[in-house]
Formats: structure tokens, C-alpha cells, sequence
């Protein structure tokens, strides 16, 4: 009885949740705070997909994944000869990971860095198909994908699950690096 009672509860939370989501509304702009919260159901231009639509998408090899969580920042009090670790990424595997993209704002140094990370990952083609995620109710991705579609590419894609949908799922991960950024790609 005490585990019916549990089962219940989850399926309430569950359905509260997809219940808020479908009441956000799309903003006409970028997102620029509150980054981790209930997210819209739909994104103009765009089309949203499941975590199983997106696994058929990875399994057929048909989609290039972004992922645009933000990479955690070196703190800049560490004393003196501290290592410092990053915390490990895991990430879809086989994803392009363009750390710091889905802020609303961004620098054109990062916005450089977008651009040129979505044309390597597409191979210039703005006809490729490019799933955008980050995290489940994160709108770092709502905003990368809404940007990607101002660039001009076409067939853009968003997983609003992200990696913790898909970890879910008991897909697999794998540990990810992110793309480099060098002075030709718009800074460090």
C-alpha cells in the first residue's frame, strides 16, 4: 500500500510538472535569468522532441547534439598551487559540447565561438539537422535553440529533457570536453 502511495505521488509530481510547462509561455526574446526553471512545451521554428524521439535520432546517426551547459568557472580565490578539477560533463555521447551558448545575452567573443562550433558541427550545411539540450527545465537550451534558428539553420531541433532525461532513460553518457576556443574561434 505504502509503495502505491509512493507510485502515486511520483505520477502527480510528474503530471503537475508537464501540467506547468504547458503553461509557460514562449517569451518574444531571450531568457536572461532564472535559467533553471519550468521551460515552454513548444519553440516557434523549432521542433521539440521526446527523449525516445531523441534516442532514434542518435541511434540513426541523423543529428548532430549540442550541448550548451554551462561549464562551471575555476573559482578565483583558490590559493596558490591548489589544483583545480572541472567537474566532469556527462553528455550524450557523440554530442558537441559549446559551453556558456545559451545565456541570453552574449559576448560577441561567445557568440563567435556559437557560430563557428555550429558550422564545424554541421559542415557548413544549415539544412543539418542539430538537436540543441542542456539539463531537463533549463532554458540555456531553449535559448540556443531559438538562436540557432536566427543564424539560419533549418532543421534545428530541441530536446528540453536534456541529459538528465536521457540518463533516465539508462542511456548511455560519456564523459565530455569542450570544443576549444582559440583566438581564431573567438577566444580562450
Amino acid at each position: 500500500m505504502r509503495r502505491l502511495a509512493c507510485v502515486v505521488a511520483a505520477a502527480l509530481a510528474l503530471a503537475a510538472n508537464a501540467h506547468a510547462q504547458q503553461n509557460v509561455p514562449e517569451p518574444d526574446g531571450y531568457r536572461t535569468d532564472n535559467y533553471r526553471a519550468a521551460v515552454p512545451a513548444t519553440l516557434a521554428g523549432v521542433r521539440v522532441v521526446t527523449t525516445a524521439e531523441a534516442e532514434t535520432i542518435w541511434r540513426a546517426g541523423s543529428g548532430v547534439f549540442i550541448d550548451v551547459l554551462p561549464r562551471a568557472p575555476k573559482p578565483p580565490n583558490l590559493p596558490a598551487g591548489t589544483v583545480w578539477r572541472d567537474t566532469p560533463r556527462l553528455n550524450i555521447p557523440g554530442s558537441v559540447w559549446l559551453p556558456d551558448t545559451g545565456y541570453g545575452k552574449l559576448a560577441e567573443a561567445t557568440e563567435a565561438y556559437l557560430r563557428r562550433g555550429l558550422e564545424r558541427a554541421s559542415g557548413g550545411n544549415k539544412a543539418a539537422l542539430l538537436v540543441i539540450y542542456c539539463q531537463e527545465n533549463c532554458w540555456m537550451s531553449w535559448n540556443a535553440a531559438k538562436r540557432v534558428l536566427s543564424y539560419g539553420y533549418r532543421n534545428v531541433v530541441w530536446y528540453p529533457e536534456g541529459s538528465e532525461g536521457w540518463e533516465r532513460a539508462n542511456l548511455p553518457v560519456a564523459e565530455a570536453t569542450p570544443e576549444p576556443r582559440t583566438e581564431e574561434n573567438g577566444g580562450k
